[in-house]
């Protein structure tokens, strides 16, 4: 049975993220990448990529090839249109946001606006190590699964606390 997870903020082969998340090299970050996403996804797994996938560039798309599973891009802020094309060598789908169990799937968070009428819960990348806030406490509609957010592993509905 396939799971469908989520990841965002992967930033393949930045070599100032990668200092940033207190990495040595470029190479050590892309393998912890790889190395813990492939430790929960296998072979017939679903991932929807949200977004920055490196740092406009895509020269590291072919690191997309060594992850497990079926993958589906939600373009990033650093994401290079020019690049899209080159994407569908390594992903099942690209887009600029997704609907998925009614739940909306972007890079970055949507207006609150749109959480009133249209969408519950919104699952996204973007603000990396930051949380959205409503009156001073966190949003619980939206899920924030950048990298740093959830220790670089992919995480399913359950995972996020949405799907028992």
């Amino acid at each position: 049975m396939s799971i469908v997870r989520f990841i965002a903020d992967l930033h393949l082969s930045h070599a100032n993220m990668a200092t940033r998340r207190g990495f040595s090299t470029i190479e050590e970050h892309d393998e912890h990448i790889i190395a813990k996403w492939n430790s929960v996804v296998n072979k017939r797994d679903v991932t929807y990529i949200l977004g920055d996938v490196t740092m406009e560039k895509s020269s590291p798309y072919p690191l997309l090839d060594r992850l497990n599973g079926i993958k589906h891009i939600v373009l990033g802020n650093h994401d290079r249109r020019q690049d899209t094309k080159k994407l569908f060598d390594y992903a099942e789908s690209v887009a600029g946001m997704i609907q998925y169990k009614g739940i909306m799937l972007t890079h970055a968070p949507i207006h609150p606006m749109e959480l009133e009428y249209r969408f519950n819960k919104n699952i996204h990348g973007h603000i990396h190590d930051k949380v959205v806030m409503l009156n001073g406490c966190p949003d619980e509609r939206y899920f924030c699964v950048s990298c740093e957010q959830v220790d670089y592993l992919p995480k399913s509905l359950k995972d996020l606390g949405i799907e028992r």
